[in-house]
């Protein structure tokens, strides 16, 4: 039988670890399910939804080839988001752009850390099944 493998989280570099905790927190009600000194740095683990984000305080390395492009938030309700977070005074960097499958929108987070929100039309259909 194949071994099962599933993804866990994505790692990120913050030059304010803070602030972009609080973002996390604020924008997408992220919740501190670890916080530790670990690789001579302080690291906290978020719970977003599903999965996890886990944030190291170190300044963001120099763009080197492979870093990731961005980091896909899913939402039941792109409108209401977007709208909490124009509250909040974030500018996006494109209006929200509609396709058959799909609703997206992109934001800069702390760090210049680009994030996708987006919204399933059909969410049966893009999600594994478990």
């Amino acid at each position: 039988m194949p071994t099962r493998v599933s993804f866990d989280h994505a790692h990120i570099f913050a030059s304010d670890l803070s602030a972009t905790v609080r973002f996390f927190q604020e924008m997408f009600d992220a919740e501190i399910v670890w916080e530790a000194a670990a690789a001579g740095a302080r690291n906290v683990r978020l719970a977003v939804g599903r999965g996890f984000i886990h944030v190291y305080d170190q300044p963001p390395r120099l763009p080197r080839p492979g870093n990731i492009h961005h980091l896909g938030m899913e939402t039941d309700d792109l409108d209401a988001l977007v709208a909490r977070m124009r509250a909040r005074g974030y500018q996006f960097r494109n209006p929200i752009r509609d396709y058959p499958e799909f609703r997206y929108v992109m934001i800069a987070a702390p760090d210049n850390i680009l994030i996708e929100l987006f919204q399933v039309r059909h969410p049966a259909q893009w999600r594994v099944a478990e």
